[in-house]
Formats: C-alpha cells, sequence, structure tokens
C-alpha cells in the first residue's frame, strides 16, 4: 500500500516498520474528533475561496459516510495506514476521488494531531469532572446524614480524638473539589486551537483560524504556531490531577480496606460492590478500594512517562510524541473507571454506628479535652499535658476510661478538677466542644456541607458553560 508521502521514496516500508511506526491501534478512538476537525477545516477552505463550494460538499458528504462506516465498525485499520488521521483520508479518497485529495490543503498532520487531542482531551476533562462531581455529591449526602455519627479520629493510626464522621467524609469532599479545581485549570489552559499551524510555521494560504477554532468550541486559535504542534502540557497537567485524584481515591481507599475488617467493623460494603474466596468460604473482599489502591500507581507511571518522553524534545514535532497518547488514555481510562465504580460503592455502604462509637471508649480520645479543662482554668498547657499524662497512665493501670473516674480521684491529680470535669470527658461532649470555623463539631459540619454544596452548583455552572460551546 502506497503512503501519502511516498513520492520521496523509492521503495515501501518494510513490514516491520509498518507495525512498529503505526499508532492505529490506539489512535483509533479519535476519529470523531479527526473527522469534526476535517470538517471545520473543510469549510474554512470554502468560505475563503481555497476549495470550491462543490467541493467542500463532496467531502463533507464524503466524511460522513467514513464515520458511518466507522461507526459500524465496517472498515479495515491496517497498520500500513499509520494512524487514524490517514485512514480517514484515505478511505475519503476511495469514496469521493480526486476532490478528496484537496481536504489536506493547508494543514499538516502536526497540528491535525495536535487538534484532534485537544478535542478529545476536552471531552474527556469533562466527563471525568462530571464523574467527580457526582462523588462530591454523594460524599455530600453520607455527610449530611452522618453529622451527629461518632467515629475515632486517628493520627499515627493511632485513637486521637472523636471527630464526627460527617467531617472526616468532608475531608475527602475538600480533596476531591481541590481536585475539580485543577481540572478546569488545565482545562481552560487547553483550550486554543492548533489547526492552522500547519507542519511547525503556518501556511502560505489565507487561512481563518478564528472560524475554525469557534467551530471546534476553542476559546481562539493557538498563538504560536511551534507550540501549538509541540505542546503536550496539557497532558502532563492533567495526568498529574489525575494523578493526585487516585491518590485521594487510594486513601480513602486504604481507609475502607481498614474499616472493612473485622478488627474495625466500621463499614459494610454491598454484596454488589465485594468478592469472595476461591478457597474460604467466609470471606468478604474490598476488591474495589484494593483495584483502586493497585490502579493508582498505573496512573502514576503514565504521569512519568510522558514528563520523560517531552524532557529532551526540540521544536516542534518529533514523532517521540505518538507515545503520548497510550499514556493519556490508559490514565484517562483507569481514573474515569474509578471515579465510576467508587460513586455506587460509596452509595450503597453501610456504617456500623455502634461500633464507631464503642471505638471512641478506646484509647483515650478525650485526654486533650482534659488537658484544654486544665488550662481554661489557668494552668500553663504544658503543665496541663503532663498531669493528664500522668491521670491517663494511671487509668491505664487500673484498666479504666476517664469517664469513669470519680471526681475524688480527679482531684488526685489536681485541686482544679470541679464536678464539671465529669461532663467534660463524655465522648459526645468532646466533639460539641469542637466549635472553631473548619472544626468537627455538628453545627460546625452542617454549616460546612450548606457551603460545600454552594461550592459545588458553581462549578456544575462552570463545566455547563464548556459544555455549551
Amino acid at each position: 500500500m502506497a503512503k501519502m508521502w511516498s513520492g520521496r521514496f523509492s521503495k515501501e516500508t518494510d513490514a516491520k516498520m509498518d507495525d512498529f511506526h503505526s499508532s492505529l491501534s490506539f489512535d483509533r478512538r479519535l476519529y470523531k474528533e479527526d473527522i469534526a476537525g476535517s470538517r471545520a477545516h473543510v469549510r474554512m477552505l470554502a468560505k475563503c475561496g481555497i476549495i470550491t463550494d462543490q467541493e467542500r460538499d463532496l467531502i463533507l458528504e464524503g466524511l460522513k459516510k467514513i464515520e458511518k462506516r466507522l461507526d459500524e465498525g465496517a472498515l479495515e485499520l491496517p497498520p500500513q495506514l499509520e494512524d487514524i488521521h490517514m485512514a480517514v483520508e484515505h478511505y475519503l479518497i476511495q469514496e469521493i476521488g480526486e476532490v478528496g485529495k484537496k481536504l489536506h490543503t493547508a494543514r499538516s498532520r502536526n497540528d491535525q494531531v495536535a487538534t484532534d487531542l485537544r478535542l478529545y482531551f476536552k471531552k474527556t476533562v469533562l466527563e471525568t469532572a462530571q464523574l467527580l462531581v457526582e462523588l462530591c455529591q454523594v460524599l455530600l449526602v453520607r455527610a449530611k446524614a452522618e453529622t451527629e455519627t461518632l467515629l475515632p479520629g486517628y493520627t499515627h493510626l493511632q485513637p486521637a480524638q472523636p471527630i464526627s464522621l460527617g467531617h472526616h467524609l468532608l475531608a475527602y469532599y475538600e480533596m476531591f473539589s481541590r481536585d475539580l479545581g485543577r481540572l478546569l485549570d488545565c482545562l481552560a489552559r487547553a483550550d486554543f486551537s492548533p489547526l492552522g499551524s500547519g507542519a511547525l510555521a503556518g501556511v502560505t494560504y489565507p487561512i481563518d483560524r478564528e472560524m475554525t477554532a469557534k467551530e471546534l468550541g476553542f476559546r481562539a486559535p493557538a498563538a504560536n504556531s511551534l507550540d501549538a504542534v509541540s505542546d503536550r502540557d496539557f497532558l502532563v497537567e492533567f495526568l498529574a490531577a489525575a494523578s493526585l485524584i487516585m491518590t485521594h481515591l487510594s486513601r480513602l481507599s486504604e481507609e475502607l480496606v481498614l474499616w472493612a475488617t473485622p478488627a474495625f467493623g466500621f463499614v459494610e460494603l454491598d454484596d454488589a460492590y465485594s468478592t469472595g474466596s476461591s478457597i474460604m468460604p467466609q470471606k468478604k473482599n474490598p476488591d474495589v478500594p484494593e483495584l483502586v489502591r493497585g490502579k493508582t500507581g498505573r496512573v502514576f507511571g503514565s504521569l512519568i512517562g510522558l514528563l520523560t518522553v517531552l524532557k529532551g524534545l526540540p521544536l516542534a514535532y518529533n514523532k517521540d510524541l505518538q507515545e503520548d497518547k497510550e499514556a493519556f488514555f490508559d490514565a484517562a481510562d483507569n481514573l474515569k473507571a474509578s471515579l465510576s465504580i467508587f460513586i455506587p460503592l460509596l452509595e450503597t455502604m453501610g456504617f456500623n454506628r455502634e461500633r464507631m462509637f464503642a471505638a471512641c471508649a478506646e484509647g483515650y480520645l478525650n485526654a486533650t479535652d482534659v488537658a484544654d479543662y486544665l488550662a481554661k482554668k489557668g494552668l500553663p498547657f504544658r503543665e496541663a499535658h503532663r498531669i493528664v499524662g500522668e491521670v491517663v497512665r494511671q487509668a491505664t493501670f487500673s484498666g479504666k476510661k476517664l469517664e469513669d473516674l470519680t471526681l475524688e480521684e480527679w482531684q488526685e491529680f489536681s485541686d482544679l478538677f470541679e464536678a464539671d470535669i465529669l461532663q467534660v470527658v463524655e465522648i459526645r461532649a468532646c466533639l460539641e466542644a469542637r466549635q472553631s470555623y473548619g472544626g468537627t463539631a455538628p453545627r460546625r459540619v452542617r454549616e460546612a456541607v450548606q457551603e460545600a454544596e454552594e461550592r459545588i452548583r458553581q462549578i456544575k455552572e462552570k463545566l455547563q458553560d464548556f459544555l455549551r460551546r
């Protein structure tokens, strides 16, 4: 099969070269973006008088037929066609004849590839952002319902202070809302059309780049032709954002794996999102969060791989850039799959509130409140810290909780302890006492949910602005 660029060459490429060089196995997914870019380009060529209206209509009709056949899987895509861009043009020429060869007037594969990739990128980012919005909404619904639910908060994976389960869930909402901000940022920076940049230096035809940018839904044409065809910063930004999203999913996954064990017993994952063992009939395995932890490494790998590809490339286009797509596609696919499965996982899992509350009685989670109590009485905090440490040591030795101590026992350690200490050490009182902004008191958690709902509403409006283009 003769290549469209074969005029310079005296013989065909080797079959091994075709296999090694071809990107059709993975860039075939860009066919709709490629055809959309070609439609915009050919309309612009006609408007600018570079081709006739009749030629435009013939090419557009041919592209329509090619797209339909690709939708149906009716076109063979052998590696000799190199990539989806050349494949579409090859079949267009077969379909409409010599006029099809005019499609490539005033453009290069370099700006064509960059345009297709950005179009697909924008769609992917919007899909990912919409999934993140759904995840955030699930977290908000569950946080609102669990505002009063007591849970041990941990540092160093050791019991630290009592918190609201709703507050804990809102911590993940904050992570994912920052992720949404990063996605919107990288989407805005990618919203410029490379089409019309040519191979690297622009083109010699009187084209209208603003027209094609507008038709394809871009904010404006890219400002520099060299940068337009070689820039992959937007992919790096997305992969960095994707790595953080997966990091946050992985952290939540780790907690769910722990919480689902009998040692914790805080959550029960729905049967629809769990698996069993081939040999141990009692097992109920948290495979979803475990797989998400594992897929996190794949997304990290895509980021490092693309950075490594880019780090030594001179301007402008180099074939190395063909390696950008598999990294991007794999990371995006795994990210969207992880978000898609995590949403129903969080929606359906059950919380064992009694077990969580019982766990708050272990580990002296109210000790800090006792130290604060003494400090509010005028004792320097470091001295208060020392006294409470002695109380905890004695209570541990005698097998008592702080709530079990009598007033007389408290007063053995300090005369500052009065009858109200018996209320201060109640676990729920410890929760209610944390009234500072951003704290875990139920009142503050309810306020945080309301604020978060408004932020999500604003983010959804921004997404709609992009979708309306």
